[in-house]
């Protein structure tokens, strides 16, 4: 299971837009079940391409900022980003190979 940290307002900036790679953001909530069902599938995907994408977490209560800023209107909602753009955006639970599906085009898999 891979251990994904959560990043606040304050560590945005230089945990994803300054990031080297591809990150991706997973906006939640403690409340949000769809958001619990979807832990484990990301928790999946990050020690799946752990070698080619960084994976954090941002909790939207906690901060309303980040969450406002790139238009997060419910959660669960997955930002990826590269250059400090956001390249791909799922919003709500998907399946796993859904997930795959939209996000492997922007990223350079083994």
């Amino acid at each position: 299971m891979a251990n994904i940290p959560e990043i606040n307002e304050e560590d945005f900036q230089s945990q994803v837009l300054d990031a080297a790679g591809p990150i991706l953001v997973d906006f939640g909530a403690t409340w949000c079940n769809p958001c619990k069902m979807l832990d484990p599938i990301v928790d999946e995907l990050a020690a799946d391409w752990a070698a080619n994408v960084k994976f954090v977490k941002v909790d939207v209560d906690s901060n309303p900022m980040v969450a406002m800023n790139y238009q997060v209107m419910g959660v669960p909602t997955l930002l990826l980003f590269k250059g400090g753009q956001v390249q791909e955006r799922l919003v709500g639970y998907k399946p796993k190979d859904q997930i795959v599906a939209k996000l492997s085009p922007h990223l350079e898999l083994a």
